[in-house]
């Protein structure tokens, strides 16, 4: 909205959709609490997204597990047939595919948690799209796009999330109305985890070595358990096509 793409997509005659795996009431929450100028359409059993792939217009990857998002929540996560990760899909009256983008889940990216398209660079695909004609193929998959920001590094992101656990479980940075924005959440985080290794560090200096040895590796053993057990399951995602 900031950039004005969606003006651009309006005054050549198009729309702009946000389709979320989350129920309507959840949909139009968003909507309101982001002000956003354009629909939001809750397929929280995936009917438009399976269609989409039945078509041949795109295939989205979906996560069947919610354990993970639903420790960030302050909401109940109500995805019956999981959540399917993000995706950019543009056509034609005519269905032609003028662009269209699938985050695939990889640790480059978290899981598909981070790297999308910027606006800005999917709109001028479309223009290129447009002035190509309407009797051009349909646009290939977009496998190497503009993104808004890279990945982190994945013990950064660990500590991130372990910092956001209060060090006894990894939690998500899920959105909620009202709370503050990811970035600041990310940096009480890191306050967080310099205070934990902090007061490691003077244990280990002031209190006698074995008693402290011993803390250090049960609440590591405790957290690898809990980073396999949360973590394992979101590397185990399906195609909706699938």
């Amino acid at each position: 909205m900031k950039g004005g793409v969606i003006e651009k997509i309006r005054a050549a005659g198009g729309e702009l959709y946000a389709i979320s795996s989350e129920p309507q009431h959840l949909a139009d929450q968003a909507r309101e609490h982001w002000e956003l100028t354009f629909e939001t359409v809750g397929d929280p059993h995936q009917e438009i997204s399976q269609v989409c792939s039945e078509r041949g217009w795109l295939t989205l990857y979906a996560q069947d597990n919610l354990e993970f998002l639903q420790r960030g929540a302050s909401w109940k996560v109500e995805h019956p047939k999981g959540f399917f990760q993000p995706g950019v899909l543009a056509l034609t009256q005519r269905s032609r595919v003028l662009y269209r983008w699938r985050s695939v889940p990889s640790a480059a990216n978290l899981n598909g948690t981070v790297c999308r398209p910027t606006a800005q660079y999917v709109c001028e695909k479309l223009e290129q799209a447009l002035r190509a004609g309407a009797d051009a193929a349909d646009a290939a998959h977009d496998d190497h796009p503009e993104i808004d920001q890279k990945s982190i590094p994945t013990p950064l992101f660990l500590a991130a999330v372990l910092a956001n656990g209060w060090f006894l479980r990894v939690k998500s940075f899920a959105y909620s109305p009202g709370v503050p924005p990811i970035q600041i959440r990310f940096g009480i985080a890191a306050f967080r985890f310099a205070v934990f290794v902090f007061a490691w560090v003077v244990a280990a200096v002031w209190l006698p070595p074995l008693p402290v040895a011993l803390a250090f590796a049960a609440w590591a053993a405790w957290v690898v358990r809990d980073v396999r057990r949360t973590f394992g399951p979101l590397r185990e995602h399906r195609e909706l096509a699938a």
